[in-house]
């Protein structure tokens, strides 16, 4: 972890100015990109936010967003998570220890809590409610609405580092900037009596009207002119629902202390679920502006709005009087109102608070139980494409928090999966040169991505980082919205600017089917994968990350895979090899001038490869054309597996026909490049080809010992033998729904395993279930690997 410090310190990317006090366990982020109008980085006309960190548009300054591990953790796994606003503490006077109350009834709920502030000139988002406590201690805070972050995070970077506590416009933006949904706060600001002619209004209302996040409070302040309030929000697009808690009917919009205002609400909710649902709906649709829900005072702390009024004119009045407008209206306003109604008030201001809270986190809880089963509305189309959901993707710069048990080097791409639906002549393929009836599902692929998600999915014990590369285009933005939406890490996915990689284009894969969901055809365009090459920023995040497994696929050139390979291997990883296609699984052994050849056991380059029967051919035939097979070297190892008629042992081991077909004989000429082949039969299962080393304890295992294929001679320095075994299919699948992605699964659920310590002949089965969970669903990865978790775990326990 990367405790900020007293001095600001100098990074690649410019000053990173710290805080003063102690803020253990934070990633902070440096975000530039440019701005549009509404506050989104504007991309191609569109309104929605991308990472554009090279662009010309974008400011040169780096500014730095701090989030902390737990917040970021939550963000990236959809936990329930409640924004805080620090105004209320910096500029509220309710309670000294009002942030320790507030965080300790967020997690009481079930919930994680994430104050906001402005910490020295950094946005920080998660502040501990002890470190928040000694900001208010100091009493020297800037209230903070959004026209003020720049100017407080600006003069940080000229040295002048202050504290802010933000308001709800400055919380909203900033959480949104975090990518959180839900923020529980006090009332809310809005159009101040006679805001006709001085237009005083509040920033909170026009940030309603364009930053999506659900805020709770209860109402707006009384002593605001409420029906303005409410057609200024309705103008801005913003939802307005107040919580009907138990009436029945048409109910008032809550004016803060009391519960009615005498206007009546635009919409009522009944259940935290309802709100939930709005929000999810809200989400998916990409409609930009926020949610307001009104959540009226408890009734025993509520003060009658008759009692109110007085004392509300007469507050109102002396602040006209003496000048307090803008900004210092309100904090007046509030003042007197404690002077004058005593601490009626007060109570009722910190009672409100906490049913605000106590309710945003209940909202915030039955919001990731809906996530985690991601309702989605019937359509014809089966559309199951992620619209881009998150504000900003911020590149980590903290080292420490970027260590990965699993890092897949790979394809991403919008994968378009058309099924045909049959045709009056009831023919199962469809026509050429014609349009044919289909049914067409989009979704995030590709190989490494897919193999990523499915070591993530898999286990929440198992940190996978994916790197990749997308085009400045709409795809790209697409696709980094859903990588971050779906919890992966983005960091290492670099976006390549138009501007400098002109014509460089985001991958698209589209698989056209049959009627029983089997591969017709398929077009491909992934030439970013070979066209572009960053081997010094590759060798950088493999030493960064530090993975116990690297995940290689072969949608890299050649030359991009043997540096792959190499970078993993000089940092003590384990390489794994996806061949992804018959054309690229060849790329491994190629005899391309200026690259070497693949090293040779005990010291094998690639350790794992996961390719299928055709793959297997394609990786056998290329290597023995190119003149691995008859190098000194690999004879060696192939002597020492002292394999003489071993049809009769293929047949035992493997059966007949895939011992016809060359299968286990292909399998052990590559063993010496690449010691452990999972060979993908489709329904037909795995067949798992491996070198043991001469220690290996399954030579002496009367369990293993039908699947020893054979033995090296005991004198041999490092072979022990080989092991074969084939493992049947899991399950057989009736209706599959579409094969894109299933051998992906598989072994994303493998390596997840292998790096928690599972053994790989004891991980097939449970990998092989993740295969068949991918098969009966239209996404590249079923979402349901979650469910395999457990199973996981205790294969990786069972010894």
């Amino acid at each position: 972890m990367r405790a900020i410090r007293p001095t600001p310190t100098l990074c690649k990317h410019g000053l990173h100015h710290a805080s003063r006090f102690h803020l253990s366990k934070f990633v902070c982020f440096q975000f530039t990109r440019s701005w549009g109008r509404n506050g989104a980085s504007e991309s191609r006309g569109r309104r929605g936010f991308a990472s554009n960190n090279s662009s010309k548009r974008s400011p040169a300054l780096g500014d730095w967003l701090c989030i902390s591990d737990e917040v970021a953790d939550a963000v990236a796994k959809n936990k329930p998570l409640v924004a805080l606003e620090s105004t209320i503490y910096t500029h509220g006077a309710l309670s000294k220890d009002l942030p320790l109350e507030h965080e300790d009834l967020v997690r009481s709920l079930g919930g994680i809590p994430a104050i906001i502030a402005i910490v020295d000139g950094v946005p920080t988002i998660g502040v501990s409610g002890k470190e928040m406590m000694r900001i208010v201690e100091r009493g020297n805070a800037a209230k903070v609405s959004r026209r003020d972050i720049s100017y407080l995070v600006g003069m940080g970077i000229a040295g002048r580092r202050m504290h802010g506590g933000t308001t709800i416009s400055g919380t909203m933006l900033l959480a949104r900037l975090a990518g959180i949904r839900v923020f529980g706060t006090g009332g809310l600001g809005g159009v101040h009596r006679g805001g006709q002619n001085s237009m005083d209004i509040s920033a909170d209302l026009t940030e309603l009207g364009r930053t999506r996040m659900a805020v709770i409070s209860s109402g707006c302040k009384g002593f605001l002119d409420i029906p303005r309030t409410l057609e200024y929000l309705e103008t801005q697009g913003c939802v307005v629902s107040t919580f009907a808690d138990g009436r029945e009917g048409k109910i008032d919009f809550p004016a803060f202390w009391a519960r009615d205002s005498g206007v009546k609400s635009p919409s009522v909710v009944n259940t935290e679920k309802e709100a939930a649902s709005m929000i999810l709906a809200q989400e998916r649709l990409g409609i930009e502006s926020g949610l307001l829900f009104a959540n009226p005072i408890p009734e025993k702390f509520a003060v009658p709005s008759d009692e109110m009024h007085a004392a509300i004119e007469q507050a109102v009045s002396e602040a006209n009087e003496k000048g307090f407008t803008g900004s210092a209206n309100t904090p007046y306003i509030l003042q007197r109102l404690r002077e004058l109604c005593g601490e009626r008030v007060v109570s009722a201001n910190k009672n409100l608070a906490t049913a605000n809270i106590t309710r945003a986190t209940n909202i915030s809880v039955e919001l990731s139980r809906l996530l985690a089963n991601e309702p989605r509305p019937a359509t014809s189309s089966k559309n199951t494409f992620m619209p881009p959901q998150s504000p900003v993707f911020l590149k980590a710069q903290d080292a420490a928090n970027s260590k990965t048990d699993v890092l897949v080097a790979g394809g991403v791409a919008v994968d378009l999966s058309c099924d045909f639906t049959g045709s009056k002549s009831g023919d199962a393929s469809p026509q050429v040169h014609t349009s044919n009836p289909a049914s067409i599902t989009q979704s995030i692929g590709g190989v490494g991505h897919n193999v990523a998600l499915a070591a993530h999915l898999a286990s929440s014990k198992t940190k996978v980082g994916f790197c990749s590369m997308v085009a400045d285009d709409i795809a790209g933005s697409t696709v980094i919205s859903s990588l971050h939406q779906s919890g992966l890490d983005t960091a290492h996915v670099k976006m390549l600017q138009s501007t400098e990689h002109p014509g460089s284009r985001t991958a698209q894969y589209v698989a056209i089917n049959d009627a029983n969901r089997n591969l017709v055809m398929a077009m491909a365009d992934m030439g970013i994968f070979t066209q572009y090459s960053f081997p010094e920023e590759w060798r950088s995040t493999v030493k960064v990350t530090s993975p116990r497994w690297l995940v290689v696929d072969g949608n890299w050139s050649a030359s991009s895979i043997r540096e792959w390979v190499s970078i993993g291997k000089d940092y003590n990883a384990k390489v794994a090899f996806e061949p992804v296609s018959v054309a690229k699984s060849k790329s491994l052994f190629t005899n391309q001038r200026g690259i070497p050849k693949l090293d040779i056991f005990p010291h094998a380059s690639v350790d794992m490869a996961s390719p299928n029967t055709y793959e297997l051919a394609g990786m056998y035939e290329v290597a023995k054309e190119n003149g691995y097979l008859d190098s000194q070297d690999w004879f060696k190892v192939i002597d020492a597996f002292g394999m003489t008629g071993a049809r009769d042992r293929f047949v035992r081991l493997a059966s007949a026909d895939l011992t016809d077909a060359g299968v286990p004989v292909q399998c052990v000429n590559l063993l010496p490049y690449i010691p452990t082949l999972l060979t993908k039969l489709g329904p037909n299962g795995v067949l798992l080809t491996c070198i043991l080393g001469r220690d290996d304890p399954r030579l002496r295992d009367r369990d293993a010992e039908e699947y020893i294929l054979a033995r090296a001679s005991p004198n041999h320095p490092t072979v022990g033998g080989i092991y074969m075994r084939l493992f049947p299919p899991a399950e057989k699948v009736e209706n599959i729904v579409s094969v894109n992605g299933a051998g992906d699964t598989f072994l994303g659920v493998l390596v997840s395993g292998l790096a928690q310590g599972g053994s790989v002949e004891k991980l097939i089965d449970v990998a092989q279930k993740g295969a068949v969970m991918t098969l009966k669903c239209t996404q590249s990865v079923s979402p349901k690997l979650r469910t395999l978790e457990d199973r996981l775990t205790k294969t990786v326990s069972f010894r």
